[in-house]
This record gives C-alpha cells, sequence and structure tokens, in this order.
C-alpha cells in the first residue's frame, strides 16, 4: 500500500545539502535533485521542499535517514493510508526527535498510555500537566520550527510521482 508525504527541511547549511539528498534517494530508490534557496530565517543556511510517494513507512525511513545531523531542521509528513494511520517526524538541533500519529485530518493521535502518563508526572509533581500535553502535541518543535515554516512560504516544491 502506498501513501504520499512531504520533506521539509527547513534548515540545513550548504554542505550538508548534497548528503541530504543521498539519503532520501538512498530511502526511496531514485535520484533525488531537490530545488534549494536560501533560508532567510537563519542565513548562511538553505531550505527545500520534496512531495513523495512510497510504501506506508517511508517518513519513519526518511526520519530516520536525516536525524544524526544536528545542523539541520526538518519535518517529513505522511498521509493515512488504508493500511496505516498519517505520520509527523519534526527534528530541530536543541530539541531532537518529535514523532506523531496523525488522523485522517491531520489531527495529532495521543495514544492513552501516553496520556495515562503525563498525567501521572503531573499528579507526582513531577512535571505541569499542561507542558506535558504540549509535548506530546509537539508545540516545543512547532515554536521553534515555525520562523523557519513561514520563511519558506512561496518556496518550490517537486513532486514525486511513481516510487516503488
Amino acid at each position: 500500500m502506498t501513501t504520499r508525504g512531504v520533506l521539509y527541511v527547513h534548515s540545513a547549511p550548504r554542505a550538508l545539502c548534497p548528503h541530504v539528498e543521498w539519503a532520501v534517494a538512498g530511502v526511496l530508490g531514485t535520484r533525488v535533485s531537490l530545488d534549494w534557496i536560501r533560508q532567510p530565517a537563519a542565513p548562511g543556511t538553505w531550505r527545500s521542499e520534496f512531495s513523495w510517494q512510497g510504501q506506508a513507512g517511508t517518513a519513519s525511513k526518511l526520519a530516520s535517514a536525516l536525524r544524526g545531523w544536528h545542523l539541520m531542521r526538518f519535518e517529513v509528513t505522511a498521509e493515512p493510508c488504508p493500511t496505516a494511520e498519517g505520520e509527523r517526524y519534526s527534528c530541530t538541533p536543541d530539541l531532537g526527535i518529535y514523532h506523531a500519529v496523525t488522523g485522517i485530518h491531520g489531527d495529532i493521535l495521543i495514544p492513552e498510555d501516553r496520556l495515562r502518563a503525563a498525567l501521572q508526572r503531573s499528579r507526582l509533581g513531577e512535571t505541569d500537566l499542561e507542558a506535558e500535553i504540549g509535548k506530546l502535541l509537539g508545540k516545543p518543535w512547532d515554536d521553534e520550527l515555525e520562523p523557519f515554516r513561514y520563511a519558506g512560504e512561496g518556496a518550490p516544491v517537486r513532486w514525486l510521482h511513481q516510487v516503488v
């Protein structure tokens, strides 16, 4: 079963750009050439967006292939398909990687065990419930990435229609 999604490289040093393309090509099994533009939110870095189509689980593989580069900010999304929920991965140098399951309308779906654990930590005084729920929803990642998303408005997107 196939799904589709988007890779958003929000910021990467120029020297890292070809390595990103090689990593994405390795996951997708086809040559990839991204359209890079300057990222005004972080001078000296570049950004790109890439729409892909592939097997369910491709978003996870892309995030895994890119997560080790601490100088890069990125997000990978995958739409739900008949055999899998949607996914969203966000990664920043300071926060590391965030993963969420998404429903058919893009809402983040939080498993009940994670909610119960957040509630328990709050009851024990280990943390604030509002902050815990914010983490479960990816708020710290959204807060850090928002200036980079905004700076990317109007960026070109390349569509890849056939990946096996």
